[in-house]
């Protein structure tokens, strides 16, 4: 049964970008009468190009709000009379953060404590804050930022009280097609005929963004308050991405960057010891949960994972191919697409 979000006030930060646009598309179509529907996001262009796409006349419980995260002020005016957050705003590329990092951390960490107490002074009853695989053991700023993001948004569970508020998290691996991501830079650079390999070794997890957005829905619907949910999903070889998109290209090996690691962790030998398989998801539990966890682990039928488990882009049981990436590309990044 599809989660039911007519009547509700939503506001997605960082409502502008990839996610935040396909979410939308996805409110729009599945809940008609939805109440209300905040894109809250700093960058006037992208507000001007999705209110193009998304038009108040069209669609009018859409509001598009200017504002950044490190605003609490503002944040506290935008999330007034709002049920549902959505947490999507990040300062995300490897590179960006580690050559500016304090503006990283003012918008990955601080920008989720005033989320936090934004919600909580205001009121809403649901907040789930996207995060990342880097921020599994994390190895760049980036990912330390969204790991500290991402126990900001758990502990606040503890200092609610007696609010029916709920926050989780939800991380996923690479989005394709996202803003940045591989597949639409190999798309690109084909025309050159050479694709730059960082590591012909290299893997990730990979995800579509109806599948990320679907998650959230989800973490929405099924959360108690606490969780950081992980998807089961497949890996792929960056080697295969590259020979999907460019089979006649050469493919220059140019060495990782700063930052990067050869593979994407979600879940580490640490976590294993809270870490529950409930079906299409993982679900990691905070040492300490504020609710009964027997009667959670009987209400999902959870699963303890082994305690030596771990999950990574390196080791997993599922992969990608350069056939279903080549579906996967012409699907979900260019329906032109073709070799």
């Amino acid at each position: 049964m599809m989660l039911d979000l007519n009547g509700k006030s939503i506001l997605i930060t960082g409502g502008t970008g990839s996610f935040g646009k396909m979410f939308t598309k996805l409110i729009l179509e599945r809940n008609p009468d939805v109440k209300r529907l905040v894109i809250l996001s700093r960058d006037e262009q992208k507000h001007f190009n999705m209110a193009m796409e998304f038009p108040v006349d069209r669609y009018p419980a859409i509001r598009y709000f200017i504002g950044d995260v490190r605003d609490p002020e503002r944040l506290e005016r935008a999330f007034e009379g709002i049920d549902i957050v959505i947490h999507a705003a990040a300062m995300k590329h490897v590179h960006l953060a580690e050559y500016n990092p304090s503006e990283c951390i003012k918008t990955n960490v601080n920008g989720a404590e005033n989320v936090i107490a934004a919600a909580i002074k205001c009121g809403v009853q649901n907040v789930v804050a996207l995060s990342t695989d880097k921020a599994c053991a994390p190895i760049n700023l980036y990912g330390a930022t969204k790991l500290t993001s991402d126990k900001l948004f758990i502990a606040a569970n503890n200092i609610k009280g007696s609010r029916n508020l709920k926050f989780s998290v939800v991380r996923y691996g690479n989005v394709m097609g996202s803003n940045g991501s591989v597949m639409p830079f190999f798309l690109k650079k084909r025309t050159d005929g050479v694709l730059p390999i960082t590591d012909k070794k290299m893997t990730r997890f990979n995800i579509s963004l109806e599948d990320g957005c679907q998650m959230v829905f989800d973490a929405i619907e099924k959360s108690w308050g606490g969780e950081l949910f992980v998807p089961k999903i497949p890996s792929y070889n960056i080697v295969d991405v590259a020979t999907a998109i460019g089979p006649h290209c050469d493919q220059k090996e140019v060495g990782i960057r700063p930052g990067e690691k050869l593979h994407e962790e979600m879940i580490t030998v640490s976590d294993a010891l809270n870490t529950y398989d409930i079906g299409k998801y993982y679900v990691i539990l905070p040492q300490h949960t504020v609710f009964n966890r027997a009667a959670f682990i009987k209400h999902f039928d959870a699963k303890l994972v082994a305690p030596n488990f771990s999950y990574n882009s390196g080791e997993n049981s599922t992969w990608e191919t350069v056939e279903s990436l080549r579906d996967l590309v012409k699907k979900h990044v260019d329906p032109n697409f073709s070799v």
